[in-house]
């Protein structure tokens, strides 16, 4: 799975109507996610840092929430985006993540496991567990 950085909101109008996930890594207004919403229509996943989250409108998480758009919170941990615009999550940890979530295991315990082992935030590996995405 890779999951688009975006860094500023310049970088909304180069993304391709075809992404599925992206990672916000400015401080964005409601005018930047109701940009980004029209850019990428087929968008299933935005996370954003947990010092951004904070500071989100309401109105948004509720708008997001309505268009069936899951908002995480999270970082990408030891992404350069110099020398990749994308944070790659193997499928094999998406995999193991998986069937870790299907053995039984709690999903708090399917995030702590998988915590540092992926370099993953808690909400990316229970969305990674529970959605229908191909690995």
């Amino acid at each position: 799975m890779k999951i688009r950085i975006i860094s500023s909101r310049e970088e909304i109008n180069s993304l391709r109507p075809n992404e599925r996930a992206v990672h916000v890594a400015f401080r964005a207004s409601n005018v930047d996610y109701l940009n980004l919403l029209q850019k990428v229509p087929r968008l299933q996943m935005i996370q954003v840092p947990p010092s951004y989250m904070k500071t989100m409108s309401k109105a948004v998480e509720v708008f997001l929430d309505m268009q069936g758009i899951k908002l995480l919170q999270g970082d990408v941990w030891g992404h350069r985006k110099d020398l990749d615009e994308y944070f790659t999550i193997e499928d094999a940890i998406i995999e193991e993540i998986r069937s870790s979530a299907t053995s039984g295991s709690s999903m708090d315990d399917v995030a702590s496991q998988f915590q540092l082992k992926a370099k993953l935030s808690t909400d990316l590996i229970k969305y990674l567990a529970s959605a229908r995405i191909p690995a």
